[in-house]
């Protein structure tokens, strides 16, 4: 028999939306329009003006969104593209999508993102771009990256795939480089209830032609002038997601809210990644615990439930061993030891005292 945790990590089903939600499906059922339509459009006027961006660019998920924001970056079969060893195997899935080749590169070992002084030591005459990953919610070190890049002519396509409305010192994420990419898989800060993804850019030339990509490469209809894809943000998920925009920044604060207490409740028996930026949206607050599943089940025995994000660093990664492999000690350090405390909007600051005595409890025995 399945036991339903007393604090579950996450709840999926629709909450206080759910009235908002149910109107705007019926409002695309009573149109008749369900792809490429009003709502995608609105939605993406809507999204590039919540994240500092001119343009953005619905598409199916956010794996097409990094792949086609590198095809429109000019990253070509071959090219070697830069990206950290801690995160979701769809960022490096994403870049052999687009016909380049993924490097994998060490993290940070405070913030777990993309280190740039490992990335200056991977570059190679044939490296073209670079992928940082806003992890957890956390902006990778902006300035540093991007200077990483300047040096090296290198092409940067940010993965916000995890930070929607996050900053790096005050600069949208997703607009340092040619375009952000977006994930709003359904457990993402901003989820739809399916898949979805979208592109921010501030350069016109990058919008028209991820457009054009995501449409199987048409310029008109039956006229494709390059090989594109079928990647297309419905107008029921795009509906949804407008809903959800409108909430977002103050559920982001909530968020930050949960995870400021976390860090004043924890103790010493286990160590939260740390928070290099204010502008940290917190869609994970992960622990670093040497004891991890035995942590895990003590959690468990007291009705809390956690997850681990990520347990495989991606040089493990059977899928990946073609491309060849380099060192990357922190990030498998940081792959036996990460543990994904719960942190959704609707968690209340009790359960949150409870999950942290819990914890704390755990590293007095």
């Amino acid at each position: 028999m399945t036991v339903t945790p007393a604090i579950p990590f996450i709840d999926l089903r629709p909450g206080s939306d759910a009235q908002e939600i149910r109107a705007a499906i019926d409002r695309v059922l009573a149109s008749g329009w369900f792809v490429l339509g009003p709502e995608v459009e609105a939605f993406e006027r809507e999204f590039a003006a919540a994240s500092g961006a001119a343009y953005a660019v619905g598409v199916a998920t956010g794996t097409d969104a990094i792949t086609l924001a590198l095809r429109a970056g000019g990253i070509r079969p071959g090219d070697e593209v830069l990206v950290p060893a801690i995160t979701a195997a769809y960022t490096a899935l994403a870049v052999i999508a687009a016909g380049a080749v993924p490097v994998i590169v060490d993290v940070d070992p405070d913030t777990l993102t993309l280190d740039p002084t490992a990335c200056e030591r991977a570059v190679t005459s044939r490296t073209r771009a670079l992928v940082p990953v806003h992890l957890y919610g956390q902006p990778a070190d902006g300035d540093a990256l991007m200077a990483v890049a300047a040096r090296h002519a290198l092409t940067v396509v940010e993965d916000c795939c995890q930070a929607h409305l996050a900053t790096d010192r005050g600069v949208p994420v997703g607009t340092r480089g040619i375009a952000g990419a977006f994930s709003f898989y359904p457990t993402k800060n901003l989820g739809a209830l399916g898949d979805g993804g979208a592109v921010i850019t501030n350069d016109p030339a990058v919008a028209d032609r991820i457009r054009r990509l995501r449409n199987g490469g048409q310029t008109s209809r039956y006229m494709h002038v390059e090989a594109g894809i079928n990647s297309r943000l419905d107008e029921l998920q795009a509906a949804v997601l407008r809903v959800r925009l409108a909430k977002l920044p103050r559920l982001t604060g909530r968020r930050r809210e949960l995870a400021a207490h976390y860090r004043r409740l924890l103790g010493r028996g286990v160590t939260p990644v740390a928070q290099r930026d204010p502008g940290h949206v917190y869609h994970l607050f992960p622990v670093r615990a040497p004891r991890r599943e035995a942590l895990q089940a003590h959690l468990a025995w007291a009705g809390i439930e956690t997850l681990i994000h990520y347990p495989v660093a991606l040089q493990a990664q059977p899928a990946f061993a073609p491309f060849g492999t380099r060192a990357c000690p922190v990030a498998l350090a940081a792959a036996d030891e990460v543990l994904s405390l719960p942190l959704r909007p609707t968690l209340s600051t009790e359960e949150v005292w409870r999950v942290a005595s819990a914890v704390n409890a755990f590293a007095r025995e």
